[in-house]
């Protein structure tokens, strides 16, 4: 019994570590010695890396002795891990799987044993692209075993590949339990699981926590984009200003994408300085709807002075009666009466319909 409890221990150290206690196989059904010795020589041979030839005899041993008595079956299940490893050994994912599975319906096998088989099943399940199955298989088992941060992360992972995005929420909060500060890859993912499973307050605390100067561009958008659908515009405008000073975002669309939120934010002075100057260096092009960005922004700030001018040469610029007629509007609200009739009479002449008492008005 000595080489058995070695043999299970040991045997598939080349199939990721299946490793069981010899007090399971005490707990087995004695092997007749001739099993014991025709074991022990597979698991040498598959320590040499013979993964063909223990594969076909492990198989060929598993299949004769199933249907037996006790100690045939326990046998079995023992070739059935050695096949297993020998599959495994030579990148056969699926069939090591599969061998597997028969061990683990052998109940003669203690429940210890085959809840490591289980395991180890899932593992290969996911590699091979099962997810489904897999993610079966690792319920099955953590219905048994908590189960360590990183097992509850691949399940995570698993269901959401699934797109069973509240399931794997509830386990990125299970690992997240042992696990507080996972590395970027698992804020990534615990970000997205929550987004989708409708949980933004999570998904934007985890975005939040994974930005650095090292991190991605795409991770600051993705940020300020659910702070703003979240109707935050503030945080949105915050982590973009946040971003842009550590020089993670830079070029046109996010320079036009910080003035945007910072008027979305309700600080459009600086949405307005801030285009004033990009205009001013060409840092984003002299066009017709930047010109109008910006006498919007500085109507906004109500800075009377800045924002007439704006739309003086938003009006010049375009030639259309509507843009004279707002400026014309916008002039008599702040009391600009001269200049509301100026801009009314180029709206007029620019095709507008205006009501003859604008251009009256002294």
């Amino acid at each position: 019994m000595r080489v058995v409890r070695r043999l299970v221990a040991c045997g598939l150290a080349l199939c990721a570590g299946l490793l069981v206690a010899a007090s399971a196989a005490a707990q087995a059904p004695p092997l007749p010695g001739d099993i014991i010795a025709d074991l022990e020589r597979l698991h040498a041979q598959l320590q040499q890396g013979e993964h063909a030839s223990v594969s076909q005899h492990a198989r060929a041993q598993a299949q004769r002795l199933e249907g037996g008595n006790a100690a045939d079956r326990w046998a079995s299940a023992l070739y059935h891990q050695l096949a297993a490893g020998a599959e495994a050994g030579a990148g056969r994912n699926e069939a090591a799987a599969d061998h597997l599975r028969q061990a683990r319906r052998t109940q003669e096998a203690p429940q210890t044993q085959r809840d490591r088989w289980l395991r180890e099943e899932a593992r290969l399940r996911l590699a091979v692209g099962e997810t489904e199955e897999a993610v079966t298989l690792w319920l099955d088992w953590l219905e048994r075993h908590d189960g360590s941060p990183d097992e509850r992360w691949r399940l995570a992972r698993a269901l959401a590949e699934l797109e069973r995005w509240e399931e794997a929420a509830q386990w990125v909060e299970r690992a997240m339990a042992d696990d507080p500060a996972p590395g970027e890859r698992r804020q990534a993912l615990a970000a997205t699981v929550f987004q989708r499973a409708g949980r933004g307050e999570q998904a934007l605390a985890r975005l939040e926590a994974s930005l650095t100067a090292q991190a991605e561009p795409e991770a600051w958008r993705r940020a300020a984009a659910l702070a703003h659908g979240a109707g935050d515009a503030q945080r949105a405008a915050a982590l973009w200003e946040a971003g842009w000073r550590l020089g993670v975002l830079s070029g046109e669309e996010d320079l036009r994408k910080r003035i945007e939120l910072n008027l979305a934010a309700g600080t459009p002075a600086r949405a307005a300085e801030y285009l004033e100057a990009a205009l001013a260096d060409g840092a984003l092009p002299d066009t017709l709807a930047n010109r109008r960005l910006l006498a919007r922004a500085w109507e906004e700030a109500r800075d009377r002075e800045r924002a007439l001018g704006a739309w003086r040469e938003v009006a010049r610029l375009s030639g259309e009666g509507s843009d004279w007629r707002r400026l014309g509007l916008l002039a008599h609200a702040w009391g600009q009466v001269e200049l509301a009739r100026q801009a009314m009479q180029q709206a007029q002449h620019h095709g507008a319909e205006v009501d003859p008492r604008w251009l009256s008005t002294r």
